[in-house]
């Protein structure tokens, strides 16, 4: 995983809306699916146009957003 910008908004919901992501240093516009809470903390699923579907987790302790490969699984010690 590695850590990434992340231009967002969160919902009086307590759900979270995606702009876009800071990559190769750029701004890129992303399309945005599901998303849920869990040990990690948030996930949203996202698109950039011409990539398969990647994962944001936004991490529960660090609160800080990195993007993987949408299913990539991270084990913990």
């Amino acid at each position: 995983m590695k850590n990434v910008g992340v231009d967002c908004h969160f919902r009086a919901d307590g759900k979270v809306t995606v702009h876009k992501v800071h990559l190769e240093n750029q701004w890129r516009a992303v399309e945005q699916g599901r998303q849920w809470i869990d040990h990690e903390g948030r996930h949203v699923l996202i698109m950039l146009p011409g990539q398969p579907v990647q994962e944001l987790v936004l991490g529960k302790e660090t609160m800080t957003w990195s993007l993987r490969p949408q299913g990539q699984k991270v084990y913990l010690a």
